[in-house]
């Protein structure tokens, strides 16, 4: 009865060998757990780094208005300033919607405070208020007295491309530049 009983554990060993040795199929059960994980990561690079592109285009946009606008020898108009904020739409290469803030702050060192001369927008963004800039004061650079500044504020909105944990966000830019050829850049509203 012993030897009965050995038997069939030798073919249950030599079978189990033959399986452990098999090696058919290994492919397609990696290719099904790795092909997936695979796309994921694809996917998720991919918005990452449309993302950093989009966040690159915005601040470069908002460097090209803030220095066109720091050359200006004449005063700027609205027409001036829809040209600017059809340029953020072109220059994005984006029809999502873009808002555009351009602020002329000025330095009072006597009174050791920064007054706002004038603020025009475009798109849904409030201009920020005339006379008192000391909300702005912490992101602003170091005046002499009566120095003056071009502040260019844009919001893009961004759509990730693929929803991978990436929020769809609205991309934020703050720029200033000092005016180049004139000692201010004065606006004259359209009539």
């Amino acid at each position: 009865m012993a030897m009965t009983m050995t038997k069939p554990i030798r073919r249950a060993r030599a079978r189990l060998r033959l399986f452990r040795g098999e090696q058919s199929g290994t492919v397609t059960i990696e290719a099904v757990i790795m092909l997936p994980i695979l796309f994921w990561a694809f996917c998720a690079l991919y918005t990452f780094f449309d993302a950093y592109r989009y966040t690159s285009i915005a601040h470069k946009t908002a460097y090209t208005i803030s220095d066109a606008i720091s050359r200006e020898t004449n005063p700027i108009d609205d027409a001036y300033l829809d040209g600017q904020h059809e340029l953020m739409s072109f220059l994005t290469r984006s029809s999502n919607t873009h808002r555009l803030r351009v602020t002329i702050v000025r330095f009072d060192a006597d009174e050791d405070e920064y007054l706002t001369e004038w603020s025009e927008v475009r798109g849904p963004v409030t201009p920020h208020p005339e006379g008192d800039a000391s909300a702005l004061a912490d992101q602003l650079p170091t005046m002499v007295d009566e120095e003056r500044l071009i502040i260019v504020e844009t919001w893009s909105d961004y759509e990730a491309p693929f929803r991978i944990g990436l929020d769809d966000t609205a991309i934020q830019t703050f720029v200033f530049t000092r005016p180049r050829f004139a000692p201010q850049v004065l606006f004259e509203a359209s009539t």
